[in-house]
């Protein structure tokens, strides 16, 4: 969650302002929804059934599927406030089955209710029965910045529904400004629970028996990437062999030059402390909105933790224009994810380690058409034979010398509006400057993400759906996730380059029906 407190986030009307985005969408022979303009409704990626959502909360594996709570306000666009837990179940993590409010708002006069996770007490630690699904979620009763504690919910269906547990919190507030977002995993080796806990530029950590009594034990400090916000920790195998945790925060580092989405350290922990391989984080994401995200177990067929790929999502959205989206006043919802990765640990060749990410297997399950372009020569700026709002694109580029290459994604009929994905000179980037923006300000346009020019050739992955570009350089050591509005009308496809030709290889593209 941002910095602004819920409340005032969901306060006043939101359609108003996302009205000015709205681009006119004469001609397009996409469904209409509600008000007769086109669709902005994502194709393939998760998006809100209706009205807002905001932060993923961690999926659990209960029966054979994935359980996905979310945060949900229903009256967003009557200006009412708060959100709720809402439940999607899904087997392959692509396509969701909505199952409507989990964990209620303002049935207790602690309020609403915001970001936290949900365990599987299997052991019946906590009282409740073995099999009963736990959810430690933040409440702040007042709204107030020293206000925020973390409170205790349970469930005895499978996660369907879930009954507060009394009204006082199983962790107060100590005083302190910014106490929110548990993150709960289970310390098998000692026997007990570890909660992870946002408390400003600092994850505090917390050891339990029972879920409901917790004590402090320790905390790991980052200054200069704003407040560290909904805090991951888990633990992933390389394929070497070498085990490493993980500790993740939403952080926001714009004003240092950085990413605002996943800063993350590899490292070790000892159940009460974690040591960092690196001071400085790395970035599981380096676009503009890829927030409060959250990674979680894959399961094998037979329901076996995958000990070296994790899954991860997020919010396809950023506070800082998070209620300026035409998908209120064309469709009537607030809230897109991004597509569910695959997350795996890597070892560079300097011998460090970092995360790599992908798109999800599942997906190819879904592709209704594909699209093979072969070998492409460009110099300059070739207009592909291809129309289309919702896509994947792939393709290795490969030159002698140039200054740069790349494509332009949802490209205008005049060519003057588009979305470019590539490379130049030293760095990758996406670029969403020459289309329609949330980003008012104009600031946030383009992300950037290291490249070593001398390597002459990059391979890159693009998922485009009708509000958002997902870009995937290489292996996916780097990722850039963004939000964009184009004019439906704007749905051609150009590659290019820059003082030079290279050949577009192998580039495909493939649809998806879901």
């Amino acid at each position: 969650m941002g910095a602004i407190t819920r409340r005032a986030l969901f306060a006043g009307s939101a359609a108003g302002t996302a009205g000015a985005l709205l681009p006119a969408a004469a001609g397009t022979a996409e469904a209409r929804p509600r008000n007769g303009c086109a669709s902005y409704r994502a194709a393939y990626h998760f998006t809100v059934p209706e009205q807002w959502k905001n932060d993923p909360q961690r999926p659990v594996w209960i029966d054979g599927a994935y359980h996905y709570y979310y945060l949900h306000n229903a009256d967003y666009l009557s200006g009412a406030i708060g959100t709720a837990w809402r439940l999607a179940t899904s087997t392959d993590l692509v396509s969701f089955t909505d199952r409507g409010i989990a964990v209620p708002k303002d049935t207790t006069p602690n309020g609403d209710v915001w970001s936290g996770s949900a365990v599987v007490d299997t052991e019946n630690t906590a009282g409740f029965g073995a099999g009963a699904v736990v959810v430690l979620a933040t409440m702040s009763p007042h709204d107030g910045p020293s206000d925020q504690a973390q409170y205790l919910y349970y469930s005895t269906d499978g996660g369907r529904t879930f009954t507060p547990h009394g009204t006082d919190p199983v962790l107060p507030n100590p005083g302190v400004r910014d106490f929110r977002d548990p993150k709960v995993i289970r310390d098998e080796e000692r026997g007990r629970w570890v909660m992870t806990l946002a408390e400003n530029d600092k994850v505090g950590f917390y050891h339990s028996a029972d879920l409901k009594s917790w004590t402090y034990v320790g905390g790991f400090v980052r200054s200069g990437i704003g407040v560290l916000e909904c805090p991951d920790l888990f633990r992933i195998r390389a394929a070497d062999g070498t085990a490493k945790w993980v500790l993740g925060v939403s952080a926001n580092g714009k004003g240092a030059g950085l990413p605002n989405t996943y800063a993350y350290w590899t490292g070790s922990f000892d159940g009460s402390a974690f040591t960092a391989d690196s001071e400085e984080p790395q970035w599981l994401d380096h676009g503009w909105d890829w927030y409060g995200a959250v990674a979680f177990e894959k399961r094998t067929a037979d329901g076996a933790v995958d000990e070296r790929t994790r899954y991860a999502i997020g919010w396809l959205n950023n506070w800082d224009y998070a209620h300026i989206t035409p998908t209120i006043d064309s469709d009537g919802f607030n809230g897109t994810d991004s597509i569910v990765r695959e997350i795996t640990l890597k070892r560079a060749a300097d011998g460090t380690y970092h995360l790599a990410s992908r798109p999800v297997a599942a997906l190819d399950r879904y592709v209704s058409r594909t699209v093979p372009l072969g070998d492409l020569v460009v110099e300059g700026t070739r207009v592909l034979d291809y129309r289309g709002t919702a896509y994947e694109l792939t393709c290795e580029i490969t030159w002698d010398q140039l200054t740069g290459a790349g494509v332009q994604l949802r490209r205008s009929p005049d060519g003057v509006r588009h979305i470019d994905a590539g490379v130049h000179r030293d760095y990758a980037y996406l670029n969403r400057r020459p289309s329609v923006s949330p980003d008012l300000s104009g600031r946030w346009q383009e992300s950037r993400s290291p490249f070593d020019p001398a390597r002459r050739t990059v391979s890159l992955r693009i998922l485009v759906d009708r509000t958002s570009v997902e870009l995937f350089l290489d292996d996916g050591r780097y990722a850039h996730a963004s939000a964009v509005f184009p004019y439906l009308v704007d749905t051609g496809l150009a590659l290019f380059t820059v003082d030079g030709k290279a050949v577009f290889r192998n580039t495909v593209i493939r649809e998806f029906q879901v």
